[in-house]
């Protein structure tokens, strides 16, 4: 029987859980070596009770860090289920296992073990990007023709790297002569460890001066809190069935059609306080190339994120608690052996982009059920990861190219930022040149391209790099093929692209999907964000809101004309003519 919780302890709780975290999450940041954790913030924190459920998260980390937090335990528990094994105090466990809980290989996850008179009680978790994780090639995204899980570098299954308080120093050995880059690399894991044991402590305290049975009953209230809060929401939207289908990328470059133009498809069965989300209808599995999705850290993560801010947005909702209750009125199927349930061993490192699309067709299928409480298409994310050997050391840079929200009710969309299960930051230009054979030519926001709507779609930014030595890069990315969706008369968002300039003056256009390539000291690889689609009519943008985005440079008065209606002559706003204009085209 649950323990009773005065519900205003249970909020002091609460509030001590989330802390936990967020000490965690500032603390991991301050003790990192790379660039990825410490300023694009690409980690996770959160505390689990016993099973894997979560109980709190810190609120700077990633949604697709935290979010498969839970998976990693269960994964850890199977997989020391399986071997006989068992958890003791004082063990620390490593876990990488894309078919286990994790979201992708380079996402390692460090759990501690939280003991409480004697009884194992839950686990502190971080997880982060890591930039390399001994794969075929340098760095550990930008890795797009692996054949297999065994080409996307080292694979962790719950393996101790301490066991009752003792370093296993074999495991750290192996880790730093197969790994580049190994005292990044391995300098960032040990943080990983330092910031969960700070988490195991505080959790660890708070059982000490409330007890367990009370903190249990805590959690299990806001546990069901925050179930009833994504029920009511679910509630209030008219029962049936909404489905959308879109298409990914691929690689646009390969000469067989199964690997290009690939669709997501999403049907959601809403009945009452429940969601069901089918994916049938999904392409099937590339066997040999990672664009597949694991279904357990990747797709689970996708949907549920979506649909918690779809439903439960902050602005209305205020502080939620992020925790297991809010995915237990959400089911999900996936055919196996399609992108959305892949069959292992096929390759799932470069899953990120593919996530991020089937997050946005769930925002598409779901959208004329609560069509104020979404927005129009987004432009998707590309990550590319520069590397070389400089003064005989290697080096490796990741770089996240921002995306674009599409246009909201009400608001125009979100320029230049991460969008929907993704929230990592930029890297500063100065960080980057302090310390990296790069230098960053010029990173500004693309004019004349945001999907028209009466709340335009977002910008997409330009970032362009020259490598000061020779070096090479790989691109991860999407959106070059298909044009982010408008919606309620809103007129498609643009494309990305990715242009490479030699010093002889030849230019290339490249696909969104590049192996490891060599590039010589002097060539230029530009990004061009995609930008997002347009929510409602463009003849019913206010004019004046035109004027602003002419006058800021986004774009000229001839798109003002064709795409708004608006007549603008040098800096003034023409009303009359303006009005005339839209009569016409309507």
């Amino acid at each position: 029987m649950k323990t009773r919780v005065d519900p205003f302890l249970a909020a002091v709780i609460h509030g001590a859980l989330e802390n936990i975290a967020i000490e965690m999450g500032h603390k991991l940041m301050r003790m990192s070596y790379s660039s990825i954790i410490r300023e694009s913030e690409d980690f996770g924190a959160a505390l689990t009770d016993s099973t894997g459920r979560q109980l709190c998260e810190c609120t700077m980390s990633t949604p697709l860090q935290s979010g498969p937090i839970p998976g990693y335990i269960e994964g850890i528990l199977r997989e020391l289920a399986k071997r006989g094994d068992t958890v003791n105090p004082g063990d620390v466990f490593m876990h990488n296992d894309a078919y286990g809980g994790a979201s992708h290989g380079p996402d390692v996850g460090f759990a501690v073990p939280i003991f409480h008179k004697g009884v194992l009680a839950g686990f502190s978790v971080t997880t982060a990007h890591h930039l390399d994780i001994g794969a075929l090639t340098p760095g550990s995204c930008g890795i797009v023709d692996a054949v297999d899980a065994y080409a996307e570098g080292l694979q962790f299954k719950a393996i101790r790297v301490y066991d009752a308080g003792r370093k296993v120093e074999p495991v750290w050995q192996i880790l730093r002569s197969n790994i580049r880059i190994a005292d990044l690399v391995v300098g960032d894991m040990e943080a990983q460890v330092a910031a969960a044991r700070i988490g195991a402590d505080r959790y660890a305290r708070l059982l000490d001066q409330y007890g367990l049975e009370t903190v249990t009953g805590a959690y299990e209230d806001l546990l069901d809190y925050s179930e009833k809060l994504m029920r009511d929401a679910i509630s209030a939207i008219p029962d049936g069935v909404y489905n959308a289908r879109t298409y990914i990328d691929g690689y646009l470059d390969s000469a067989d059609p199964a690997l290009k133009e690939l669709p997501i498809e999403a049907t959601l069965t809403i009945k009452g306080s429940d969601i069901h989300v089918d994916l049938t209808g999904t392409a099937p599995q590339t066997t040999n190339k990672p664009i597949n999705m694991p279904f357990v850290g990747t797709v689970d993560c996708a949907v549920w994120l979506t649909l918690r801010s779809i439903l439960l947005d902050s602005d209305v909702y205020g502080n939620i608690p992020q925790n297991s209750g809010l995915t237990r009125p959400i089911t999900i199927f996936a055919p196996k052996g399609c992108l959305a349930n892949p069959i292992y061993p096929a390759p799932v490192i470069a899953r990120f982009c593919p996530g991020n699309a089937l997050a946005d067709t769930v925002m598409k299928a779901i959208a004329p059920a609560v069509p104020q409480q979404v927005s129009a298409g987004i432009g998707n994310l590309r990550v590319m990861a520069f590397s070389g050997v400089s003064q005989g050391n290697p080096w490796v840079h990741m770089e996240i190219m921002e995306g674009a929200y599409g246009g909201r009710f009400g608001k125009d969309g979100m320029d230049a930022v991460d969008t929907l299960y993704a929230n990592t930051r930029n890297n500063p230009v100065e960080d980057i040149e302090s310390h990296l054979p790069l230098r960053v030519l010029n990173y500004e926001l693309r004019e004349n391209v945001a999907g028209p709507g009466q709340w335009r779609g977002g910008i997409g930014s330009i970032r362009s790099f020259e490598l000061l030595e020779d070096g090479a890069v790989s691109v991860e990315g999407d959106g070059q093929r298909f044009n982010p969706w408008g919606f309620l008369g809103g007129s498609d968002g643009s494309p990305a692209k990715v242009e490479l300039s030699h010093l002889d003056g030849s230019m290339e256009n490249l696909p969104s999907k590049i192996p490891y390539r060599h590039l010589a000291r002097g060539d230029r690889i530009t990004a061009y964000g995609p930008c997002g689609g347009g929510y409602g009519d463009p003849m019913l943008r206010a004019p004046e809101d035109v004027l602003d985005d002419v006058l800021d440079g986004l774009l000229d008065a001839d798109m003002a004309r064709t795409a708004y209606g608006v007549i603008i002559n040098g800096a003034r706003l023409d009303l009359a003519a303006t009005q005339a204009l839209r009569g016409q085209k309507t």
